[in-house]
C-alpha cells in the first residue's frame, strides 16, 4: 500500500479484496505523460468538486490532474453480487448543477478539464426533469451539459415530442444503455436547437430537387427475446445548418443530403399499428 498524490489530497489505492463486491485488486493507470489516470480507492473517499462534495471508490483524472470522472460505487458484479445488491449500498447526492439543486442517485459524474461539469449519470431507475430549451423534459440513464452550464443532451424518461428543422419528432431510444451520460437520444446545439434525435416513432419524408420523395422510418431486426419475432432499430437524425444526415443501421454509414434544394418533414411512424394484436416485444 502506498498513497497517491493528487490535487484532491492524499488516496489510498485499493489493496485488498473480499469475496462478494471486489474480487479483485484493480490497477492504478497513469497518463503516457506520467500523470495519475485512475485510481481504485480502499474505501469511499469524499472529494470536494465544483458541484458539491461526491463520494468516490473509483476516480479517474484529465492529464493536468483535474477529475475525470467521478464513481460513487465500483462493486464487481457477478453471480455472487447483483445489480440489486449494490443498489442497496447507492446513496442520493446533492449537487449544486447547471440545472439547479438536486437530490439523485448516480452511478458516475464526469467533468471537463476546467472542473466544469460535464455528465451525470443515473443510476437505474433514477429519473431527473430537466429544464431544456424546448421545455422541462424527464431524463433517465444521463444528461451532459456544456462548458458553459447549457444542457448538451439527454436520455427522454418517455417517448418525448420536440421540434425540429423537419417538424416535430419523437426522442426515445428504448436500447438506449447507461454506460455514460456523455452522449444521449436527444441533443441539442449552441443555439438551443435540437440538432440529433434518436427514434422508433417518426418517419422522415424527403423531397428531393427534382420532385421525386423517400421516406426514411426505423427498419426491424430479429428480436433478442425471440426468432420468431422482429423489433425496431432506433433511426438517428442529425441536423446542422446546411445538412440532414439519417442512419437506419448502426453499421453504416449514415445518408447526408444538403438541406439547400431539400425539403424535409416528419411524422409519426406506428408500425405496430398495423397489428394491433401483436404482442409487445422486449424494447418499445
Amino acid at each position: 500500500m502506498q498513497t497517491i498524490s493528487t490535487q484532491y489530497g492524499e488516496l489510498i489505492p485499493q489493496h485488498t479484496d473480499d469475496d462478494l463486491r471486489k474480487r479483485e485488486i484493480l490497477p492504478v493507470e497513469y497518463h503516457a505523460t506520467g500523470a495519475v489516470k485512475s485510481v481504485p480507492l480502499e474505501k469511499q473517499t469524499i472529494f470536494s468538486t465544483s458541484i458539491g462534495e461526491i463520494p468516490g471508490e473509483l476516480v479517474s483524472f484529465h492529464p493536468n490532474g483535474t477529475i475525470n470522472r467521478i464513481f460513487p460505487l465500483n462493486g464487481k458484479l457477478s453471480g455472487y453480487w447483483s445489480q440489486d445488491d449494490e443498489a442497496g449500498l447507492s446513496k442520493p447526492v446533492s449537487l449544486t448543477t447547471p440545472i439547479g439543486l438536486i437530490q439523485v442517485k448516480v452511478l458516475s459524474v464526469s467533468f471537463y478539464d476546467d472542473r466544469s461539469l460535464r455528465s451525470l449519470t443515473l443510476w437505474p431507475g433514477e429519473t431527473l426533469s430537466v429544464p431544456t430549451p424546448v421545455g422541462p423534459i424527464e431524463a433517465r440513464i444521463g444528461i451532459s451539459f456544456t462548458r458553459d452550464g447549457k444542457v448538451r443532451s439527454l436520455e427522454p424518461a418517455k417517448p418525448t415530442t420536440v421540434p425540429t428543422r423537419a417538424g416535430e419528432m419523437t426522442a426515445y431510444d428504448p436500447d438506449a444503455v447507461g454506460i455514460n451520460g456523455d452522449a444521449n437520444s436527444l441533443e441539442f446545439d449552441e443555439e438551443g436547437k435540437v440538432c440529433r434525435v434518436i427514434t422508433t416513432l417518426t418517419k422522415l419524408t424527403v423531397v428531393h430537387p427534382d420532385g421525386h420523395t423517400h421516406c426514411h422510418v426505423p427498419e426491424n431486426r430479429e428480436s433478442l427475446c425471440s426468432e420468431a419475432e422482429q423489433e425496431v432499430v432506433p433511426m438517428t437524425v442529425t441536423f446542422t445548418k446546411d445538412t440532414v444526415s439519417v442512419s437506419t443501421d448502426p453499421d453504416a454509414a449514415p445518408l447526408t443530403l444538403p438541406r439547400e434544394g431539400h425539403v424535409f418533414f416528419a411524422e409519426p411512424y406506428l408500425p405496430q399499428l398495423a397489428n394491433p394484436f401483436v404482442e409487445l416485444h422486449c424494447s418499445v
